[in-house]
C-alpha cells in the first residue's frame, strides 16, 4: 500500500516538474533565444512585404526569380546610384505605407 502511493506520488511529482519545466522553456529569455525570436519576427516582417509588394504572385511563386530580382536590387545599392535608389525606393514606400493606413482607416 505505501509502496503504491509513494509510487503515485513520485508519478505527481514528476508530472509537476514536467509542468515546471515546459513553462520555463517558453519564458525562457535567454540571450541567443531573444537574438533567435528578433530574427525570426525580422524574417517574417520581410517576407510579408514581399507579400504585400504583390511580388509572390508576379513572379509565380518562383523563388529563383525573386532571389535574381533581389540580387539586382543589391547589385544596385553597390553601385553609383545607391542613394538616388534610396530616396526614390524610401518615398515610394512610405507612400504605399500611407495609402494603406488611409485605406483601412476609412474602411
Amino acid at each position: 500500500m505505501e509502496l503504491k502511493a509513494s509510487r503515485m506520488a513520485l508519478s505527481r511529482l514528476t508530472a509537476a516538474r514536467h509542468r515546471l519545466e515546459a513553462r520555463k522553456a517558453r519564458t525562457d529569455m535567454r540571450e541567443w533565444q531573444v537574438k533567435r525570436r528578433e530574427r525570426t519576427r525580422q524574417l517574417i516582417e520581410l517576407g510579408g512585404l514581399v507579400v504585400k509588394a504583390g511580388l509572390v504572385e508576379l513572379a509565380d511563386d518562383d523563388r529563383a526569380t525573386l532571389y535574381g530580382a533581389f540580387l539586382t536590387i543589391a547589385a544596385k545599392l553597390r553601385g553609383e546610384d545607391r542613394e538616388k535608389a534610396m530616396v526614390l525606393w524610401k518615398r515610394k514606400g512610405k507612400r504605399a505605407f500611407e495609402d494603406q493606413n488611409c485605406d483601412h482607416a476609412s474602411a
